[in-house]
């Protein structure tokens, strides 16, 4: 099999779209992907229960590699369904007292909101949301609305690594500085940042991600890491079976040892409850060999390089870019605002038409490549984008004026 090379997709033998740009919503599986699912699903078809220790050994070696993806050990790391799973069960195990603050950003994904509202009418925690907008201007701006925050008493701020619409790269280091300096704890959603962007767990309380978009493993598998001296202080509402210490004891070593008050586990995967989907977890330790191999400096300089030449041509084309100016604060996703009185919808309709797979979150054009794209595949790009635009209508002055593309 091919080696994994940037911007090569020669790896992704079944993916259609000409130029996949979508992968800040779902990545493809590539070959190796597949190639794991197939295999780990044919050992269990061979050998059937026996095949678990094999998955055991399996998922030991996947938490190793997330470990290693954010600087921290593998027995701080919880093997979850997706990312969601992972802010809940956080969100239902917290110590929380009544009237605990809560604070959270306008604008951010539903599922680092969702569970953080319920758990406050659970607990009866108050809710405080800090602008987005604020950081988009700039990290000043924004780190002063939370530190106002802060200074009311915050129990936890809860904050994506990355914002879905913008792709605004938030300060997370230094958000995590501030909030325990204030005695706040932080819970950050990664999962738009890990695999395209380099994120250190270092004075990150919980941190959350799921495995089928910038770790370009399958729907079905993420991970929860919690600081290891978290765990202690953590309630474990959402323990299940395995989540006890010796728990599997009395299927493997005979009668006597099936007991009801085994201790639940202080290490965080004590919210790993109960069977996991194999074949998603077999995916996501072979998507990130190949994250591994190629490193994550190099995917991002790779990602950026892209992006940094599609932008301009789209700004040209009358597109308003929501990309931050400083390189710092950019992500893997481009995302902008379409051309006065063309909507977004049919003309994401139009681009995807043309073979360009895009998203459209919140009312912006987002494009998100991945260390397969090549930037040669940029007009290509441009010409669906020019030919969405004049299908609604509105012809690329670009195109119109016969400036040279890329």
């Amino acid at each position: 099999m091919t080696a994994p090379r940037l911007g090569d997709r020669s790896l992704f033998s079944l993916l259609e779209p000409r130029a996949y740009l979508n992968h800040a919503g779902v990545s493809p599986p590539s070959d190796p992907v597949r190639e794991a699912v197939r295999a780990a699903v044919d050992d269990f078809a061979r050998r059937g229960g026996a095949a678990v220790g094999a998955a055991l050994e399996r998922r030991q070696r996947l938490r190793a590699g997330l470990a290693r993806l954010v600087g921290a050990r593998p027995e701080d790391v919880a093997l979850t369904q997706n990312t969601s799973a992972g802010v809940q069960a956080v969100a239902l195990d917290f110590p929380w007292r009544l009237g605990d603050r809560v604070v959270l950003f306008e604008g951010e994904f539903p599922a680092n909101v969702t569970p953080w509202q319920q758990a406050a009418a659970t607990f009866g925690l108050e809710v405080s949301f800090v602008p987005l907008a604020a950081f988009q201007r700039s990290n000043e701006e924004g780190l002063s609305l939370l530190d106002r925050e802060l200074a009311r008493g915050a129990r936890l701020v809860a904050v994506s690594a990355v914002q879905f619409r913008s792709g605004l790269r938030m300060p997370v280091a230094e958000m995590a500085r501030r909030c325990a300096a204030s005695g706040a704890q932080i819970f950050v959603d990664a999962v738009q940042a890990l695999g395209v962007v380099p994120l250190d767990i270092q004075g990150i309380d919980y941190l959350a991600a799921g495995a089928h978009k910038w770790l370009m493993g399958l729907l079905g598998a993420g991970f929860l890491h919690v600081r290891p001296e978290r765990v202690a202080g953590l309630v474990p509402r959402t323990a299940g079976w395995l989540s006890h210490e010796e728990g599997v004891r009395f299927l493997v070593e005979g009668p006597g040892h099936l007991r009801h008050d085994r201790p639940i586990r202080r290490r965080a995967d004590f919210v790993e409850m109960g069977g996991a989907s194999e074949t998603s977890l077999a995916a996501l330790g072979a998507a990130l060999d190949i994250l591994h191999g190629l490193g994550i400096p190099a995917i991002r300089a790779h990602v950026e390089g892209y992006l940094d030449r599609l932008e301009p041509e789209l700004e040209a084309r009358g597109f308003r870019s929501l990309r931050a100016p400083e390189p710092e604060r950019r992500s893997g996703i481009l995302s902008l605002e379409p051309p006065a009185g063309v909507g977004v919808v049919g003309l994401a309709r139009e681009i995807q038409a043309r073979g360009v797979s895009c998203a459209l979150p919140d009312g912006a054009l987002r494009f998100s490549p991945h260390w397969p794209n090549d930037p040669g595949e940029i007009p290509e790009v441009l010409r669906a984008v020019d030919g969405a635009l004049g299908a609604l209508g509105r012809g690329s002055g670009r195109a119109r004026e016969g400036a040279p593309q890329p």
